[in-house]
């Protein structure tokens, strides 16, 4: 009796094993994931992190990370940092045109460009785009065109928003081509519009955040200063009026207002006088001895 129970309890272990394995072999295998599975867990789906997860109600679940593995902090460590440089300086020439044409040599020399220019009487305006690797000796160099007003500089660290933006672009590349690969697998027309839909959504955030990543590896690479060139300072700019100036400035004021009381005088001359003719010979007729409103009254009144 006690062999048998212990033969039984080896036949009824081995069963238990076998069919456990077949279980979990057919729940992890290499099956298609079902269409209804695949766009209801698509709002699972972790876009903010450097990997996709899905979770569907059979608990089934792949991941998609970098080749390396490694954390989001190491990743960051070994990238080089990104920065926004940009400048504001204000320089006193001697000559604006030929400061114009040095500052087109060294846009030349370096690869920059100017976004916007400003030209006026004593002064030039500049917006320059600059390398970034160039921007400390484009500095350097503009400095000795003439005398240094004031110069401020600031530099913005862009390494974590640049790097998210990578990434975040990345993953959406994969799980575009994620669901693009289940369209071929879809097993009504349903299931079809809903995997669709999935990736219009994808390619939209797509656009979008490749525009915000090439916006900000534009203002990486290229510096922008804003450079103002004044004039030569005269000294006739500061002097004071004489006696003579200003009697003669005192004339011309009051000439100024005699010549407009002059064309007052006239302007009611020309066209009030032909006004109060008008109202009067309106009166007469109306209320004078024509009298046509008071001659109308009486007919009324009969």
């Amino acid at each position: 009796m006690k062999k048998n129970l212990i033969i039984l309890t080896l036949i009824t272990t081995v069963l238990f094993t076998f069919g456990c394995s077949q279980k979990s072999a057919g729940s992890y295998g290499s099956q298609p994931i079902p269409m209804r599975e695949l766009a209801a867990s698509y709002d699972a789906v972790d876009l903010n992190n450097d990997h996709v997860l899905f979770r569907n109600t059979a608990n089934l679940h792949f991941e998609m990370r970098d080749d390396s593995g490694s954390s989001e902090s190491a990743i960051l460590g070994n990238q080089e940092q990104k920065l926004v440089k940009r400048a504001s300086v204000r320089i006193r020439v001697e000559n604006l045109e030929a400061a114009d044409a040095a500052i087109t040599g060294l846009l030349r020399t370096y690869g920059g460009y100017a976004a916007s220019t400003n030209i006026e009487e004593s002064s030039r305006s500049y917006s320059l785009r600059v390398p970034a690797q160039y921007y400390d000796i484009f500095l350097s160099d503009m400095n000795g065109m003439g005398r240094l007003v004031r110069r401020s500089e600031s530099t913005e660290d862009v390494t974590l928003r640049y790097y998210d933006l990578e990434g975040r672009l990345a993953t959406k590349r994969e799980l575009l081509k994620t669901f693009q690969s289940y369209l071929g697998r879809a097993n009504s027309i349903d299931e079809i519009l809903a995997v669709e839909a999935r990736i219009a959504d994808l390619q939209y955030d797509i656009e979008g955040t490749g525009i915000q990543l090439r916006n900000l590896a534009n203002r990486v690479d290229y510096a922008n200063i804003d450079l103002t060139l004044l004039g030569p300072a005269t000294a006739s700019s500061y002097k004071s009026e004489t006696v003579g100036e200003r009697l003669k400035k005192l004339f011309l004021s009051f000439g100024g207002f005699l010549s407009t009381t002059l064309v007052v005088f006239i302007g009611i001359i020309i066209f009030g006088v032909p006004i109060i003719l008008l109202l009067c010979l309106l009166f007469w007729l109306l209320f004078g001895r024509v009298g046509l409103l008071k001659k109308l009254w009486r007919v009324i009144r009969k």
